[in-house]
């Protein structure tokens, strides 16, 4: 079993954004970083904000934060009014020290989880994250690969087979773990129609195509597209980031 990894579960906490149904169960072998941000207009102040809206704020984190303890999780918890959002959640990334980030839609029991792999970089974070979210829960792990026509079979057997091999070091039963590979297909929407199939999504930041799917698109397209939970698992820090 690996350490758990640091899981930042950003919510726009005085919009209505709760903590989805299943979302706790989903993250009980996880140190969740659960941000609860306002986003607030230019010309006001952020300690205006948060002497207006604190305590509002601050009891409903209350309530977010009992439930993930609940359910296993380890928490620790920040309250941000901010002009930026986006900006907040690439700090909060940063400060913690966050392997991932979730996408919090609801979810039932997780049995099927889909996770796309694009290229070597970035698979040992998602090997982890993987591996230490969904290591002790019952559920199949299905390695996705949509190859382009320069790829050999056997590039694509050393990216999934060396996927697989650190899944299996971080303490993952290998007979959890199968492969698809899919060619010559637009890999966003070929992600996006085989998604339907699966509980949730774990994929790598790495490819600016993906992470547009999830963050970039409006909200009635991402509905249209995958309606789960995705973790997005984020790049190694840059030596001169840290």
């Amino acid at each position: 079993m690996t350490d758990r990894p640091s899981i930042l579960v950003p919510l726009r906490v005085l919009e209505g954004e709760s903590v989805p149904e299943g979302v706790p169960e989903l993250l009980a072998h996880a140190h969740v970083v659960l941000l609860g941000y306002h986003v607030i207009p230019e010309q006001t102040a952020p300690g205006q904000a948060r002497m207006q809206f604190e305590d509002r704020a601050t009891e409903r984190l209350d309530d977010y934060e009992e439930m993930f303890e609940e359910a296993g999780a380890t928490v620790e918890r920040r309250l941000v009014f901010t002009h930026d959002g986006q900006k907040t959640i690439d700090r909060m990334i940063a400060e913690h020290d966050c392997m991932a980030v979730l996408v919090p839609n609801a979810t039932g029991p997780v049995e099927d989880v889909l996770v796309p792999v694009r290229g070597a970089i970035g698979v040992d974070r998602l090997a982890r994250v993987v591996a230490s979210v969904f290591g002790e829960m019952d559920a199949d792990v299905t390695l996705y690969h949509v190859a382009d026509e320069d790829t050999t079979d056997d590039d694509i057997q050393t990216l999934l087979g060396g996927m697989t091999d650190r899944l299996v070091e971080f303490g993952m039963d290998p007979s959890t773990i199968e492969t698809r590979i899919d060619r010559d297909q637009d890999p966003l929407d070929a992600i996006a129609d085989i998604a339907d199939s699966f509980d949730t999504v774990v994929m790598g930041e790495t490819d600016p195509s993906l992470a547009t799917f999830v963050f970039g698109m409006p909200a009635d397209q991402i509905a249209e597209r995958f309606l789960g939970p995705v973790f997005v698992v984020q790049r190694e820090p840059a030596p001169e980031d840290e």
